[in-house]
């Protein structure tokens, strides 16, 4: 999904049995740009209207959204807003499951490979048509080789959507067509029984062409931006403060009880849960920043606080090209050195589990993981055997990469001192700014670097594909491996669901062999909240959704 930005702590709604397997920052799978925990705060219908006053919320975003262009955006930062913006084929409802939105119906072709939507009557927010060449438009453009987005490869299921963006094809070859104003055709690669899952994901919005293709910094100022969702865009005061109201040109507009959404940029965790004490926050915490780390004992002990598992893994990136984590004994060294359940215990503390394996629980191959927690015995073998091969006698300093936050700061801490104890290795930490963080990951700037996966639809191919190409979007590690690759190519051609899982599950093993990635634990997301917000959903994969939120005093 996208990248985290945050993941300590944070609360969700389980996934329905639309899809069983997988799912951010994201940004989801986003990268995750936090440290997460979590719950969902419920999305039935709101209690009838008790005031006329202006319905307003306030949340702290902790950083500045990296983009608002549903088609570059990678983090669950920029899709926080994307999704309040923007209104795909689908939308993802409380139960779940993808529900007609954009589109007001979908036929599938026999072979599950052909699909037809109608568009519904639409405006977008400048009053222009929604129409189904606006998706076209969009989803071309994310594969275009020339857009150089991040996320093209979530593309990749569209018949010739990965020929198109590695230039082996003209984009007429892509199997995306509108047929005329209201009737958007796809064809697929492959049977995708997730598709319509994808489909509500924000890579998969529109954009209108007609805004996009006049202005190229359309998405970076509110007074340019356009979208077709639920709220617009009202003002954006870079790294202080975003605000969104509702759009009344959104075809579901009486749904959307929310007047407004006011987003502070506060990076320091303690400072926002000051701000919620003080009534100047309405929620705290995830999945739009995360809780401090020293306050969550008395949250948990005030039972303020909610908890929930999502389909998210924090790990730890190796740069596969830069001495000694081109050496895979020692990536697995510094991987099976740590001790992932100290570091749930005593610095994230909201119920996360250790990761073993890089796929999270709801969605896993092999629950019992490929690897022992904090086997410090072998680690020092593998190092000791990685160095030898490298010809060294004692590692350098390694420097450890993470983006500004309370919460990545002391689990970058804690793992310092347990290299330092069971490995002998120093390690110098190193923190910048999200969007500085990410292009750094993403130019190969670091050895070793933060980051977290939150599912973007819920199967493991979501995590696993990440690493298929060395130069894909948000691999970041510069790994690949022509196993993995060939079990994954060979995973999308199988029909049956067990056969599939145990190929992934091979692909998964083989990638745990390798190390490219160490996982550390599977995220919770946690939070605070006043009681009168109501119905802001959180699913299953992190993802939140305010079209049917609402503050009742």
């Amino acid at each position: 999904m996208k990248k985290s930005v945050f993941a300590l702590v944070s609360s969700v709604v389980v996934l329905g049995t639309a899809l069983a397997g997988c799912g951010g920052g994201g940004d989801a799978a986003k990268p995750a740009e936090q440290p997460a925990a979590g719950n969902n705060s419920g999305t039935a219908a709101p209690a009838p209207e008790k005031s006329a006053e202006p319905k307003l919320l306030k949340i702290n975003l902790h950083s500045e959204p990296p983009t608002a262009d549903p088609g570059l955006a990678e983090d669950s930062t920029s899709g926080t807003i994307v999704r309040a913006a923007f209104d795909g084929l689908t939308r993802t409802g409380g139960d779940g499951k993808p529900m007609n939105s954009a589109a007001e119906s979908v036929e599938v072709s026999q072979d599950l490979k052909t699909y037809t939507f109608k568009i519904r009557d639409a405006k977008w927010s400048n009053g222009d048509p929604v129409t189904a060449k606006d998706f076209e438009y969009a989803w071309k453009r994310v594969l275009d080789p020339k857009t150089a987005a991040n996320y093209a490869y979530q593309l990749y299921y569209i018949k010739n959507g990965e020929k198109a963006n590695k230039g082996e094809v003209g984009l007429d070859q892509v199997g995306v067509k509108a047929l005329d104003d209201k009737t958007l055709q796809v064809e697929l690669e492959n049977p995708t029984p997730y598709f319509l899952e994808l489909t509500s994901f924000y890579t998969y919005f529109p954009v209108d062409q007609k805004v996009v293709s006049a202005d190229p910094k359309w998405a970076t100022e509110a007074k340019t931006h356009v979208g077709n969702g639920p709220f617009k865009l009202e003002s954006w005061e870079h790294k202080s403060k975003l605000v969104l109201v509702k759009n009344d040109n959104y075809w579901d507009k009486d749904t959307v009880k929310l007047d407004k959404i006011e987003f502070s940029m506060v990076e320091d965790e303690n400072t926002e849960l000051s701000m919620f004490d003080n009534g100047e926050l309405d929620w705290a915490g995830a999945p739009f920043s995360s809780l401090p780390t020293d306050a969550i004992p008395a949250l948990k002990e005030s039972g303020k606080m909610t908890i929930q598992p999502i389909a998210g893994t924090y790990w730890y990136k190796f740069n596969t090209e830069k001495p000694p984590f081109n050496n895979v004994k020692i990536r697995k060294a510094f991987a099976y050195a740590i001790d992932r359940q100290a570091i749930i215990d005593n610095v994230t503390q909201t119920n996360q589990k250790p990761a073993m394996g890089a796929v999270p629980d709801s969605m896993s191959l092999n629950p019992d993981g490929y690897f022992k927690d904090h086997d410090v015995e072998t680690a020092k073998t593998l190092l000791a055997e990685g160095m030898k091969e490298l010809g060294i006698t004692k590692l350098p300093t390694v420097s450890l990469s993470y983006n500004t936050s309370e919460g990545h700061k002391k689990i970058a801490e804690a793992i310092q001192d347990q290299w330092k104890k069971n490995l002998g290795v120093d390690v110098k930490l190193d923190n910048t700014e999200w969007k500085v963080y990410i292009e750094n990951l993403h130019q190969g700037k670091f050895q070793i670097g933060r980051m977290g996966w939150l599912g973007d639809f819920n199967d493991p191919i979501n995590f696993l594909e990440l690493f298929k190409e060395k130069d894909g979007g948000n691999n970041d590690t510069r790994w690949e491996n022509p196993k993995f690759k060939e079990l994954l190519n060979k995973s999308a051609l199988e029909g049956d669901a067990e056969k599939r899982k145990a190929i992934l599950k091979e692909a998964e093993a083989v990638m745990m062999d390798d190390m490219p990635v160490m996982p550390i634990y599977f995220y919770t997301n946690s939070w605070v909240k006043k009681d009168e917000v109501k119905g802001v959903q959180v699913d299953g994969l992190g993802q939140v959704d305010f079209k049917w939120a609402t503050i009742e005093k």
